[in-house]
């Protein structure tokens, strides 16, 4: 029988860079927090060996260089499957967004694959599997926020922030994408923002966990705004609406474009939401959500 799995998103509330790796990836710390919008993912058996993935988005290639064929080509393999699978991604996320759709997606994929199995690799196993697969993809095998450090794939999930709930928060992703690789790159012109200061994730989460929304709002940080703000302005514009109308706490999530405002109740981020159309336009991926 075909399993069905929902396939969510993220923000980061921090983004701390702290140095270059002997590996060329940056060292960082980050604070995740899960977002409750998803695209939809189902798996089930085949008569044929091998992976088959369909996609309801037409611009999304269904061939191994997708990353919920490359999880799935790693689980099969690690799991010593011989069987075959078919997988159908129904994509509601934007690409490129910065926040996390595709690394959801593979780690929804190694844990729906996981139950359809029989459940054979344990939970080290896919935590393995999943750093091989991306930065962000571990984070998405559990369910809860989390500080994450080394490249991202070091997870130290956390209680809920129980501050938050009653809360909302606006998305808008503009229809553009920041290519990741592009951001960091730009990084080395701006070393104040290659060598932060160790800690910030730790302490807006501590914020978020003594519900002192406004303190944590104000901490928020992204050490790539400086880079992507100056090529794109417009994502600074969206940033300071929010805080214009109502927003305690503002930032860019992951390497852009996506940016998003908190705020006290869900009214108050629909009126900011109505009025971020009269404003930019009703072009862009516009979401409130209720915390």
């Amino acid at each position: 029988m075909a399993l069905r799995r929902n396939s969510p998103c993220k923000v980061n509330f921090v983004l701390n860079l702290l140095g270059k790796r002997p590996d060329g990836f940056h060292e960082l710390e980050t604070l995740f927090f899960p977002v409750p919008l998803h695209d939809v993912l189902t798996a089930d058996h085949s008569t044929v060996a091998g992976v088959q993935l369909t996609c309801s988005n037409p611009g999304l290639p269904c061939d191994g260089t997708n990353l919920v064929h490359r999880a799935a080509t790693a689980f099969m393999t690690a799991a010593g499957l011989e069987s075959g699978v078919t997988l159908h991604l129904e994509k509601h996320l934007p690409l490129a967004a910065g926040i996390g759709g595709g690394s959801a997606n593979a780690a929804v994929t190694l844990l729906l694959l996981n139950e359809l199995f029989g459940n054979p690799l344990p939970v080290a196993t896919l935590d393995r599997l999943a750093a091989g697969l991306g930065s962000d993809v571990n984070f998405f095998l559990q369910p809860d926020p989390a500080l994450a450090t080394g490249r991202g794939e070091a997870i130290e999930p956390l209680a809920p922030f129980p501050k938050l709930r009653g809360t909302a928060m606006l998305l808008f992703h503009p229809g553009f994408g920041v290519p990741t690789p592009w951001a960091f790159r730009e990084l080395a012109r701006f070393p104040e923002h290659r060598s932060g200061r160790p800690g910030r994730a730790r302490e807006v989460a501590t914020l978020f966990q003594s519900g002192d929304l406004e303190a944590a709002g104000h901490a928020l940080y992204n050490g790539l705004e400086t880079p992507v703000f100056e090529k794109y302005p417009i994502l600074a514009l969206y940033t300071a609406f929010y805080r214009r109308h109502g927003a305690y706490g503002a930032l860019m999530s992951g390497s852009g474009s996506t940016t998003f405002g908190l705020f006290r109740d869900p009214a108050a981020a629909r009126t900011a939401a109505t009025q971020f159309r009269a404003e930019f336009g009703a072009t862009g991926w516009l979401e409130v959500v209720e915390l």
